[in-house]
């Protein structure tokens, strides 16, 4: 489905991504792990276009993406939902759902039901501006926004950063749910280790942009952690 091949990125002397090969099958759910620094938000904007990569490629239902925009990327079948949500704060959560129905590839202009069945709240604040929604709502809308767009694949990047307990809780059975009922993939950015053993089957493990060690999460042990993750 998602195939990185000897991807490389540079930014100015600093090479970020090092020769990253990566393969996110149908129905997987990977989440990426590493350290502050190591390049996983590049990574994930440069599947989405938002950045450029300097070689190796990057293909999606075996097409090359090189020559695709952003908006193009989206309406292939990647939902992106990036870190710091960036949902429009002045626009209310029906608005905000609304703007992404553009981007669908079978030109639907209608929420789906599965949206607001998926997130309750989004539906009952949905005349509510985005601004006014706590972190954990704006971060449920943000994915929900994503969702609007019917993806192939969900990429998410720290969903769970500054979000109330609770509310982690329900997007790790949401993400589950979306893999395990509809066969959604998703390659998930995190650095809580008790989400990421919630929500994913695979780890990928970044260091100094290069990937390190890849796996079934149940074979995440405690010495990769303390190489690799611990602060």
């Amino acid at each position: 489905m998602l195939t990185l091949n000897a991807v490389n990125q540079y930014y100015g002397g600093s090479h970020i991504l090092n020769d990253i090969s990566l393969s996110i099958d149908a129905g997987e759910l990977v989440c990426l792990l590493g350290r502050n620094g190591v390049g996983k938000t590049t990574l994930m904007r440069s599947i989405m276009g938002m950045v450029g990569i300097n070689s190796g490629d990057i293909r999606f239902d075996e097409k090359e993406l090189a020559k695709s925009s952003t908006e193009q990327r989206a309406r292939a079948g990647i939902g992106y939902v990036p870190e710091g949500r960036e949902i429009f704060p002045l626009l209310t959560v029906e608005e905000n759902l609304k703007l992404a129905l553009a981007g669908r590839r079978d030109k639907v202009r209608k929420i789906t039901a599965q949206i607001y069945d998926l997130f309750p709240v989004l539906q009952e604040m949905r005349h509510r501006r985005g601004g006014d929604l706590s972190g954990g709502q704006q971060q449920q809308l943000a994915i929900g926004r994503a969702l609007v767009l019917d993806p192939k694949i969900l990429l998410l990047d720290e969903p769970t950063e500054g979000i109330q307990p609770n509310i982690v809780h329900e997007i790790g059975e949401v993400l589950r749910r979306l893999n395990q009922e509809l066969g959604l993939a998703v390659l998930l950015v995190e650095q809580k280790l008790p989400f990421a053993r919630q929500v994913a089957d695979q780890f990928v493990i970044m260091e100094r942009g290069a990937i390190q060690a890849t796996g079934a999460m149940s074979t995440l042990d405690d010495t990769l952690i303390a190489r690799y993750l611990t602060v």
